[in-house]
């Protein structure tokens, strides 16, 4: 294949997408992604710089310029195999982190331009590149190890972490095995991030390459209920949990328990995990809004958000307590959101909710905030505007405030060390709890963080599973 020319300065290629007045309406994936003319012409604005510094950006730390170089190069295979290294869910990881703020956000080329669209050419890789094998999948090797039938590994959840650790230890030949408590694998990725943003087969190929490689799934295993750590431990050598945190957070006013206020993981589990948006062909039925309200500003908040325009919303508002500098979400979710439709209301914040008759929600009080100096988060703190209370009606709420660990499992076992948070204490090279031959990683441990954190806490996990199993981790 020809090299590419490479010119001395080229614009970032900006991302096809749906147009907005379309995917409005639809659940397809919203970002078409890179056709490999662009991909290589994207590839060819990288630097290769000898201290790159977009890989100490990186939380898992992959050889960008490698991949970049590769991609640049036509050696998607190469590319391939250099993120696999270090990222066992690139194609994932590719649409859903926030690479501005990570790897992106330390390009050199950034500092008076744009930066490498790196996160786009790791989705792009990742989808180009078709594995001959599931082992090649996992690992970028052409050959499965020889198995270790006398070890076996339990891994808690079917989320990035569970995902990234199972696909390590099984790559290196013990037997693995997860146990979820829904009915359908792959945690955050399948029931939080909707299709339009993640589609759901990309997520399923990761599954799927696992129980190739001998993985077995146990759906509607739920943790602390119908089984305990004690009893993985008397059936394997180590186990690892990253059951994440699911547990939503509320605003605690009045009215929040009326028909047609929800938490962001409900709605969005009904709509993603139920398949609600395919209703009656899934029989899961959804609380369709007319004016629909949204309290929050991260990435869940514009999924809910999103979502609840293409479930036929006619008018959805965003209500956040700061300016839209301080929103968390990426920036391109926001651009999304808003080509989409989606109203902004800044320095808001909810004070009652208020039902009609048949205590259904019809309104919600809100107050006008004013910045203030900075809070512990470094963000200046939102101080309400006396007397500046209006009602705003709205027929469907939701609530996405960030979540907390849940007390199912960790409640049942005792031995389990938690911080003042709720969260497992687990050291953060090896990733071993209290309770030897224990691991844990992802949100369960660090709280609500991105993909790759949770997928990079499983991975050093995973090293340290077998370094303890096997001798050695190589």
């Amino acid at each position: 294949m020809d090299k590419p020319i490479k010119p001395k300065k080229l614009p970032r290629a900006p991302m096809p997408c749906q147009p907005a007045e379309v995917r409005a309406h639809n659940f397809e994936e919203v970002a078409l992604g890179y056709d490999e003319a662009t991909a290589r012409g994207e590839a060819s604005r990288c630097l290769q710089c000898k201290k790159p510094l977009c890989v100490t950006g990186c939380p898992v730390n992959v050889p960008i310029p490698a991949f970049v170089h590769a991609i640049a190069e036509g050696d998607y295979a190469e590319a391939y195999r250099q993120l696999k290294t270090a990222n066992a869910l690139p194609a994932v990881c590719g649409r859903v982190c926030p690479q501005e703020k990570q790897c992106e956000g330390k390009c050199i080329l950034g500092k008076k331009g744009e930066p490498v669209a790196i996160g786009r050419l790791e989705r792009f890789a990742a989808d180009t590149y078709i594995a001959g094998s599931a082992c090649e999948a996992q690992t970028g090797g052409n050959a499965c190890p020889v198995q270790h039938p006398d070890k076996s590994v339990a891994c808690v959840g079917a989320g990035p972490a569970s995902l990234s650790c199972a696909g390590y230890c099984a790559s290196h030949g013990l037997k693995v095995h997860i146990y979820e408590a829904l009915h359908e694998a792959g945690g955050v990725l399948i029931y939080g991030i909707p299709s339009f943003r993640l589609p759901k087969d990309v997520v399923r190929s990761e599954v799927n390459s696992l129980k190739e490689l001998g993985v077995e799934v146990h759906l509607d295993a739920v943790g602390g209920r119908t089984f305990q750590i004690a009893e993985l431990l008397e059936k394997h050598d180590a186990v690892f949990i990253g059951v994440g945190a699911g547990l939503p957070k509320f605003l605690g006013v009045p009215g929040e328990n009326l028909v047609g206020v929800f938490s962001a993981n409900e709605y969005l589990t009904r709509i993603n995990l139920g398949r609600a948006y395919k209703f009656p062909e899934f029989d899961t039925p959804a609380y369709h809004g007319r004016k629909v309200t949204v309290f929050g500003a991260g990435n869940v908040a514009m999924d809910a958000a999103r979502t609840a325009l293409r479930m036929g919303a006619e008018e959805v508002h965003v209500v956040y307590r700061r300016t839209r500098a301080e929103m968390p979400a990426r920036h391109e979710e926001i651009e999304h959101a808003e080509e989409e439709g989606v109203i902004f209301d800044m320095l808001v914040n909810p004070l009652a909710f208020h039902a009609d008759e048949n205590q259904r929600l019809k309104s919600v009080t809100l107050q006008r905030m004013e910045l203030g100096e900075p809070d512990d988060s470094g963000r200046r703190r939102p101080v309400a505007v006396q007397g500046s209370e209006f009602e705003m009606e709205t027929d469907l709420a939701i609530v996405a405030l960030g979540t907390r660990s849940n007390p199912i499992l960790l409640e049942a076992t005792e031995a389990l060390a938690k911080n003042k948070w709720g969260y497992i204490e687990a050291d953060e090279e090896t990733g071993e709890t209290s309770i030897p031959n224990v691991f844990a990683g992802g949100d369960i441990v660090t709280g609500a963080a991105t993909v790759i954190l949770a997928a990079g806490a499983g991975r050093r996990a995973g090293i340290s599973i077998c370094e303890r199993l096997l001798g050695s981790a190589e």
